[in-house]
Order: C-alpha cells, then structure tokens, then sequence
C-alpha cells in the first residue's frame, strides 16, 4: 500500500491511498481538474479510484467532490452528520453516499476502513485508517485537541498523515481577528505543532515509522517550523529512526510506503 498527498492545506485537501491498481481519495478539496491532472501526473487512472472519503464537509475538503462524483460515479464514506451536509450542498449526492458511524468499519475495494470521531467546528468530522495486506495508514488532520478516540483510532498505523497546522506564537501575534484565532486554538480548531508532534511520538511509539505532517498553514506555519518541532520531539522520545516528512501544499508529494 502506498500513500501520497495530492494537495494540503487550508486552501486544499485531497490525499490519494494505493494498492494494486486499486486506488482511494480521502477529501477532494481541490477542484476535479487538478485532482485529474494530479492523478495522471502520478501514473494513475482516475477510473480505478474505488471510492472518496471525506473526513467532513468543509470547502477546502469538498470542492471539487461534486464534479468529481458526478464524472466517475464514485461511492463517497463520510459519517451520517457529514452526509447530510453534502446532500444539502451536492445535487443528486444521495445515491452515492455510504454513510459510516464513527467507530464503525467498512470496506472500499481492497482497502479495510475504520473511522474515528474528531473534534473539529464542522457537522460530524472523523477521521479515518485503511488497511490492506497487513498495513495500515492513518489520516488525522482537522482536529482541536487529540482525544481519547483519536488515540484509540491511530495508534498501530504504520504510517500517519498527522495535523500541524500551526505555531502558537506565531499565530497569536499575526494578522487573523481575535474570532478567527479564538477558533483556530479553541477545542474545535487545528492542532499546533507542538500538539501534531506529540501525536507523532504517541504514534511512532506504537509502531508508527512514517509521519507525514499535513494541512499547514500558509499564515501562521512553514514547512521549516513544523518539522523541527517534529524532530525534536521525535528525537527526545527516542524515534529518530522514523521518517518525518511535510505534505506539500499544492502539488503532490512523493508516495511512502505504509
């Protein structure tokens, strides 16, 4: 199973999963002609995507869905609040959707689903792991603090897309109005790198040995400050065998092994 971002970040997400042909999105927050051009650019037939997840119904994660679903007919697994949403905004959604209780287990082609609840300001976020042949990846991004849930969910993944959206300073003495601050640290927001990277060793304690921080901020982070604070955690807690990698923000990434 291989694993690559497609796109990351507040102004786009979308993440591609692989196995044999096979092959799985998580969000499509970009539109369906980049996610196409992203897709050919890495070898891949858009025709062999087995499906959409969609980890809740936000512009930078959704916008492209509707195009996309309406040209290939792809099963869409969100949760049932994030479902609703998406009939409300996307015509002729319904018969696509495959809700997903989190905490409730499907399976999208080749690939084992699991989801988690999340704590993010949208209908009813999750998160979510796929496995296949005995490996299994983690996409937890979107969050305001990680909970026992989140925890539960991730940990065992070989490989984890986790959140490092922000520095806390950085954030706090920046432009953004005091609302848009307020909910970027509330319980409901994204988490600091600090917060990302203690989710990382967390991980990388219990088998994790890829971490890939995503959904950066433009304003308030670079790709530099997330990964120090990444590394320095990592090595503190004795992981510097894992590899740490940033997700670009607007083209795709490498792909990584799970």
């Amino acid at each position: 199973m291989k694993l690559r971002t497609l796109a990351s970040g507040s102004s786009g997400n979308c993440l591609l999963i692989s196995h044999e042909g096979a092959h799985l999105l998580v969000d499509a927050g970009i539109s369906c002609r980049r996610i196409t051009a992203a897709l050919t650019a890495c070898g891949v037939d858009p025709c062999g995507l087995v499906g959409v997840l969609v980890t809740h119904e936000h512009s930078d994660h959704i916008s492209g869905l509707a195009t996309l679903t309406k040209k290939y007919a792809l099963p869409v697994y969100t949760s049932p609040g994030t479902a609703r949403q998406l009939c409300y905004r996307i015509a002729a959604m319904e018969d696509l959707l495959r809700p997903m209780e989190p905490g409730e287990a499907t399976q999208a082609g080749p690939f084992g689903l699991e989801s988690f609840p999340t704590s993010h300001d949208a209908a009813q976020p999750m998160g979510f792991t796929a496995a296949c042949g005995g490996r299994k990846a983690a996409i937890v991004t979107d969050l305001g603090y990680v909970s026992e849930e989140v925890l539960d969910g991730v940990l065992g993944a070989h490989l984890v897309v986790c959140e490092a959206n922000h520095d806390v300073e950085w954030l706090k003495s920046g432009p953004y109005p005091y609302y848009l601050k307020a909910r970027i640290l509330g319980d409901k927001g994204h988490l600091s790198n600090e917060d990302g990277a203690a989710l990382a060793c967390q991980c990388a304690a219990h088998g994790a040995h890829t971490v890939l921080l995503a959904h950066l901020s433009a304003e308030n982070n670079t790709p530099a400050r997330a990964r120090q604070v990444a590394e320095t955690t990592l090595s503190a807690g004795g992981f510097d065998n894992v590899t740490l990698a940033v997700a670009p923000r607007s083209e795709p990434s490498p792909p990584y092994e799970v």
